[in-house]
């Protein structure tokens, strides 16, 4: 007996409710994470925050406390991450439908996004002297 096949042996196989039941939490994080922020803005109209990623935080706290997934849960959440890079497919898609507009502007956005990231480390690397200056306590 192979060891791949030992290792396949070892694992038992997730049946289509199994892996319905992992879907389901993972899509249960992600609604208590649109509920979350829906009642925040109830609270605050100016929050702005994206619910699926309050969803994740959800499920980051959960795993912190819990420590492990199911294996239905796990199963799926590494089936997702195995085909991740099918969502750049849109991205590309663009590039490739909007090359004459990148070619024609691509100089200007380049320095744009040059000109602004310099800009924001400027400022934070400002505020923080700013701030540790005001607290007494010497930068690391």
């Amino acid at each position: 007996m192979s060891p791949q096949s030992e290792t396949e042996t070892a694992r038992p196989a997730l049946t289509p409710v199994a892996i319905l039941a992992g879907f389901a939490v993972l899509l249960g994080f992600q609604l208590a994470g649109e509920i979350l922020v829906v009642a925040t803005r109830l609270i605050l109209p100016s929050f702005a925050f994206p619910g699926p990623v309050a969803g994740m935080l959800l499920l980051l706290v959960f795993l912190t406390v819990r420590k492990s997934l199911d294996s239905s849960t796990n199963a799926v959440a590494s089936g997702l991450i195995g085909v991740l890079s099918l969502l750049f497919v849109p991205s590309a898609v663009g590039v490739i439908q909007y090359g004459g507009v990148l070619v024609d502007w691509g100089g200007p956005l380049l320095l744009a996004v040059v000109l602004s990231t310099l800009a924001t480390l400027l400022v934070t690397v400002g505020t923080f002297l700013w701030i540790a200056k005001l607290t007494g306590k010497q930068s690391p």
